[in-house]
């Protein structure tokens, strides 16, 4: 009968695995796969480290390592994306959040707190919603708004919808089909996006584990990447409510283009935060108001 392998044992061997291969970061995602496998926590992997591990557990370790070779991101092959401290379900409709966006939300909070508007009920929009990061965050931290999320994906639209609801915001969001501003009435406080903004002819250069698993419709801004730009910014002074302000995330070395773009649209930038930089002190956000 075969010696029962550790928990520590099946990471290990796991880790040494996705080294070989030229995994970035073979501990981080040999540990991650390991407790999705395996049904635990990381603290619960910390304190049975040296138990032995079900085969059932080592069976779905196996699956994963495979996938990951393959260059399927961890939280792919998880299902699951921390993004600001909560965890949101992610699909193949969906981009997968990235932490750079989390920019974004900081910027929101900050341009409330300047405002006065923690305790108001704000109306927002999230525009290109995918997973629903950006509003169902934005919902947790503000329990007093509201807002609705737009995709032209059915699929990353139920997604965020549901979401919103394991999430407990669930009943001060809607999510509804629309490519980007066409068809949408009404007026908002806060219209929010992270468009696609990859060039068309870059797409094929990107690593796998994006223009692999990432769906095209996130990533595809056109022939310079601006496509969405102009299409938010076209419409953005009819659905902005007086006072209110458009928060895009941009890509490497469009800020200026960006920035174009909302004035020419009639947008006012933000005279103290027209940009905000990601934690690489790049620039990652354009802020624009009426």
């Amino acid at each position: 009968m075969p010696e029962a392998v550790t928990l520590n044992q099946a990471f290990a061997g796991a880790a040494a695995v996705l080294r070989r291969a030229g995994i970035d970061t073979p501990e981080l995602d040999a540990r991650l796969l390991l407790c999705h496998a395996a049904g635990l926590s990381h603290e619960g992997y910390a304190a049975n480290a040296c138990a032995a591990v079900q085969p059932g557990a080592l069976a779905r370790l196996d699956e994963a390592i495979g996938r990951r070779l393959r260059r399927e991101p961890v939280s792919r092959i998880t299902g699951t994306r921390e993004f600001y401290s909560r965890p949101f379900s992610i699909a193949p409709q969906a981009l997968d959040p990235r932490p750079d966006t989390e920019t974004l939300i900081e910027a929101a909070l900050a341009l409330v707190e300047r405002r006065g508007w923690r305790e108001k009920a704000l109306t927002l929009l999230d525009l290109g919603t995918g997973t629903g990061c950006i509003l169902i965050t934005l919902l947790a931290e503000m329990p007093q708004a509201h807002g609705i999320g737009t995709d032209l994906s059915s699929g990353a639209l139920a997604l965020a919808a549901a979401n919103a609801e394991r999430l407990g915001v669930g009943a001060r969001a809607s999510f509804v089909s629309a490519d980007w501003l066409d068809g949408i009435g009404g007026t908002y406080d806060l219209i929010l996006s992270n468009p696609p903004y990859v060039t068309s002819g870059e797409i094929a250069g990107l690593a796998r584990e994006v223009a692999g698993y990432d769906p095209l419709l996130a990533l595809d801004g056109g022939v310079d990447g601006l496509d969405a730009y102009r299409r938010i910014a076209a419409r953005a002074p009819k659905v902005l409510a007086e006072g209110g302000s458009l928060l895009v995330e941009i890509g490497a070395g469009q800020a200026a283009d960006v920035q174009d773009i909302v004035r020419a649209a009639g947008l006012k930038l933000d005279p103290d935060h027209a940009i905000s930089h990601d934690l690489a002190g790049r620039p990652r956000l354009v802020a624009a108001g009426l």
